[in-house]
């Protein structure tokens, strides 16, 4: 997915795609990376179609509602759920077993640093489901991860404008 059909999602359906796509991105699909997203937000906040607020708001309740899935998806479906995302993701088993160890002596210190590191930050949600991490810390960890990452993103957009803008196309 690129920028100018990103673009023209934002301008067609308005707020529901920054949720939409965001939530998307936080469940690890490929096509939807954060750093052509959320700087897109950030511009649609600039150029005055929602508010910086608004824009960073929806970007964290998507990512935490995407994050959600994951750690449900882990705490259910535990090894099940990691031996087929390791079979379609095969570069990603030593990130995994990493994330596993982080999650398991780090704790929500882990999970909310692993939420600022690309790749890991998506992943971590399913490891703290499988280690039964208690939701409401993994909850609160998530989300203030989520929101530095997100506030980053979408701040550059917003602080930048345009020229985020045409260095992305």
């Amino acid at each position: 997915m690129d920028v100018q059909v990103l673009t023209e999602y934002f301008q067609r359906y308005g707020a529901v795609v920054i949720f939409v796509i965001v939530f998307l991105e936080y469940l690890n699909l490929p096509g939807f990376p954060s750093g052509v997203v959320m700087p897109l937000a950030g511009i649609w906040a600039y150029q005055g179609n929602i508010g910086f607020i608004t824009a960073l708001t929806l970007s964290v309740i998507a990512g935490l509602c995407g994050s959600w899935v994951l750690y449900f998806a882990g705490w259910y479906g535990g090894d099940f759920v990691l031996k087929k995302y390791v079979k379609k993701f095969p570069k990603q088993k030593e990130i995994i077993d990493k994330t596993i160890e982080r999650v398991r002596t780090k704790g929500y210190l882990g999970i909310f640093v692993g939420k600022l590191i690309p790749v890991l930050r998506t992943i971590i949600s399913i490891p703290a489901g499988v280690l039964k991490v208690k939701f409401t810390g993994y909850t609160i960890a998530s989300t203030l991860g989520i929101l530095v990452w997100n506030f980053v993103f979408v701040g550059a957009g917003y602080l930048f404008g345009e020229t985020v803008l045409e260095i992305l196309a």
